[in-house]
């Protein structure tokens, strides 16, 4: 949907255990030296001004980053130390964050040399920003069109791994079918592909006909980590819930003690839970 807009929404608690899911494949995944064709299907902006008018007027980092960043000195985990790094350029002079990465400035963070990412926003202006931001990137293409017929396009990539994030806003209700068609045409063209979708947690549970088509189709091997607000808002999402298709070995124990390390009410005020949607 062309009006949706992420500033508003930027380092909420559902980006942060989003990100943390991102950044934890991508580590694990290099720890072999093959290249790897990242894609990025809704990418947005590469960065967002917490300051800014769009962020104070739902006020979702207060409750999200802002409330992990002041606890940095007690997430000791490589997990938490690779996020909190990648952040602490965004502080400002008050202790707080200032500025808070997209998914784009999250993948081009650990982007090797013999790693690219193709990145995909509809929206004209945030595709417009983005281009102009990745033009200083070689390892990084910006195509302004839909990034679910995109990325099939472009699959099989000529690199032998295969990373891809999709997290759409699900504004329009049919993109919950869609994703998961999406998911089998290219599980198919390319089934060695670590593949994480993001869905809301909203009243009504709209998000189980994702689940449900995935868990009902040809796709394997498909972990589901989904986090709860112990009190959820009477409007907006109530929880955050990530399917990764081929997660590396080691990822749902090491994701669950991340997402553990930030649920108590002194920090983003959540239960967490991890479990297999599809199995091998």
């Amino acid at each position: 949907m062309l009006s949706y807009l992420h500033a508003f929404h930027a380092g909420n608690f559902a980006d942060v255990h989003k990100h943390a899911a991102l950044t934890l494949a991508v580590r694990m995944m290099q720890a072999k030296s093959s290249a790897i064709a990242c894609f990025d299907t809704h990418a947005g902006s590469a960065s967002y001004d917490l300051a800014g008018e769009r962020a104070l007027k739902t006020g979702e980092a207060a409750a999200g980053i802002q409330k992990v960043w002041p606890l940095r000195a007690e997430l000791h985990s490589d997990g938490w130390q690779a996020v909190l790094a990648g952040l602490a350029a965004g502080e400002g002079n008050d202790g707080q964050l200032a500025s808070y990465p997209g998914s784009p400035r999250w993948f081009l963070r650990y982007l090797r040399e013999q790693d690219t990412l193709t990145a995909f926003e509809l929206h004209p202006a945030e595709g417009e920003t983005l281009g102009q931001w990745a033009a200083g990137h070689s390892r990084v293409k910006v195509f302004q069109e839909d990034g679910l017929k995109g990325l099939l396009r472009h699959l099989p990539p000529r690199q032998p791994r295969l990373l891809v994030l999709t997290d759409p806003s699900y504004e329009i209700k049919s993109d919950y079918e869609e994703v998961a068609n999406t998911l089998v045409r290219a599980w198919q063209k390319c089934r060695h592909g670590v593949y994480l979708i993001w869905y809301p947690i909203l009243a009504g549970f709209p998000h189980k006909r994702l689940k449900d088509a995935v868990s009902e189709g040809p796709v394997r091997k498909v972990l589901c980590s989904e986090v709860a607000l112990n009190r959820a808002p009477q409007r907006g999402m109530s929880g955050s819930g990530v399917l990764v298709v081929n997660p590396p070995w080691g990822f749902d124990t090491r994701l669950a003690e991340m997402m553990d390390a930030v649920s108590g009410d002194r920090c983003l005020g959540l239960s967490s839970n991890s479990s297999w949607l599809v199995p091998e």
